[in-house]
């Protein structure tokens, strides 16, 4: 069997993988024929290079791989693992060779890695987006330099962040393996800095300071919780930090002051905004695939950090049914699709005993991040907020703007809070039909993980039977078939 050698350049270009992937593709080079070589490398087994082989016919026939796969590998590579490479050719191996659906399996132990590999990165991008201060440069008028020790290779990822935000101004970020500029036109990379290349301070920072001190809330002080968000290694690049011993140590003599100051009245208050059923502003012309795009960088609630990614609805473009879930569970989390764990199994087997094709459904969730809580190495679902249903809802209303549905259907208390407003009571109004204001009939049943979560036998089977009659009252409004072959 022929090994071949092969090294990305540089190690975290999706450009370099996919050229080298695709060229080993056509050749038909198993994964372990590959010695995916790191940099300064050399091939133990003295392999030659695959670069050696013929370069990929542009005329044959491209190498159709889920989209979904292209974004985790971009994710992936940005990561310091040198297994990454051998991992994700692995993957799409898999996939070339019949397993389309690989990224469905949330148990595969390749899946499980990658994802954990893209969690760690898009941790890592999250600090250095909160984590990066600009220090002006002496002598020249709006220039700026940032020092920053990020885990991965995730400059070039993070970098256009900072050219959309800081847009107005010049800047670089200097990092030890690669620095990004910005000159108010143009993103440019080069090469590694050291933080000596950096300012030490500049005037702001006192200003920074005194802000920061004067918002410091010692009442909600929790130094754990502080240290898990702003880790003490990013300490020395905040200016805030040298004043952080001395707010935790008189947190407690504050917040006693704060206790014996005699209570004032609110002078005012900010009424709650009103959202309309149809036409929120970041459904404006998006198309359900701009919406699913823009919504996996969602960042309107604190879910979004640790969940692995964002899970967006998934149906036909014109469906007649829209069925509104919670939340994600750990299964779909790992995913990426909504209703695939042991709830969505349920839900499988009640549309299939009314004999509805779950393809012609819409299938989404009130909420698009997993809400959960650690126990050892479980993950336990929480169940969300308000304040977490209540951002993501702009998202909800725009799937249904772009779907359209004759008719809603909510999955427990949360969907359908989130649907027919705050004063709805799925005990009172469950199985009901509702009118939406702009026309749309709706009503609620049950959560498929609540029928789970009672007890095995006659109680199970009833809370079962409960969720079954509520859903048969779509059978006016869509197909159904049977067994038998009649459709009904």
């Amino acid at each position: 069997m022929n090994r071949w050698s092969v090294r990305v350049d540089p190690s975290w270009s999706v450009q370099s993988w996919r050229e080298a992937a695709r060229r080993a593709l056509q050749h038909r080079v198993a994964p372990e024929q590959l010695d995916w070589l790191q940099e300064g490398e050399g091939s133990l087994l003295d392999a030659p290079a695959l670069a050696t082989l013929s370069a990929p016919d542009p005329e044959a026939a491209a190498i159709a791989v889920p989209k979904a796969f292209l974004e985790l590998a971009a994710t992936c590579l940005c990561h310091r693992d040198p297994q990454r490479h051998p991992l994700l050719y692995r993957m799409l191996w898999r996939i070339t060779l019949g397993e389309r659906g690989l990224l469905t399996n949330p148990a595969d132990p390749d899946v499980l890695r990658a994802m954990a590999l893209a969690q760690a990165v898009r941790r890592d991008s999250h600090k250095m987006k909160a984590f990066v201060r600009f220090r002006e440069v002496p002598g020249e008028e709006d220039a700026f330099i940032a020092w920053f020790e990020p885990d991965h290779f995730i400059v070039d990822r993070v970098a256009p962040f900072f050219a959309r935000r800081f847009a107005g101004m010049r800047w670089a970020i200097l990092t030890p393996y690669r620095s990004a500029r910005w000159d108010g036109q143009v993103l440019a990379f080069g090469p590694g800095s050291r933080q000596a290349d950096a300012p030490v301070e500049d005037a702001r920072e006192e200003l920074w300071r005194t802000y920061y001190a004067n918002i410091f809330n010692p009442a909600r002080l929790n130094t754990r919780m502080m240290q898990q968000e702003m880790p003490a290694r990013y300490w020395k690049h905040l200016p805030e930090a040298s004043l952080l011993p001395t707010l935790v140590r008189d947190a407690g003599d504050r917040v006693q002051e704060m206790h014996d100051r005699e209570a004032q009245a609110p002078q005012r208050r900010i009424p709650e905004q009103h959202i309309p059923m149809r036409g929120p502003a970041t459904a404006n012309g998006d198309s359900l695939d701009e919406l699913r795009t823009a919504a996996a960088a969602c960042r309107r609630c604190p879910l979004w950090e640790p969940a692995t990614q964002t899970v967006f609805g998934e149906g036909p473009r014109d469906a007649q049914v829209m069925l509104v879930g919670e939340q994600p569970g750990d299964s779909e989390d790992l995913s990426g699709h909504p209703f695939v764990g042991p709830a969505g199994q349920l839900l499988n087997r009640a549309l299939q005993d009314l004999g509805i094709d779950r393809n012609t459904l819409y299938l989404t969730n009130a909420v698009k991040h997993f809400r959960y809580e650690r126990r050892g190495k479980k993950r336990i679902h929480s169940k969300p907020q308000v304040t977490h249903i209540n951002a993501c809802r702009p998202w909800l209303l725009a799937e249904i703007e772009q779907v359209s549905p004759k008719v809603i259907v909510c999955l427990g208390a949360s969907a359908a809070r989130a649907v027919f407003g705050p004063g709805f009571l799925l005990g009172r109004d469950r199985g009901q039909w509702h009118t939406l204001e702009d026309g749309t009939r709706g009503f609620a049943t049950v959560h498929p993980s609540w029928v789970l979560r009672q007890s095995a036998g006659p109680a199970q089977a009833d809370a079962y039977r409960l969720m079954l009659d509520d859903l048969a009252k779509l059978a006016d409004h869509i197909p159904t078939h049977h067994p038998s072959g009649k459709h009904g």
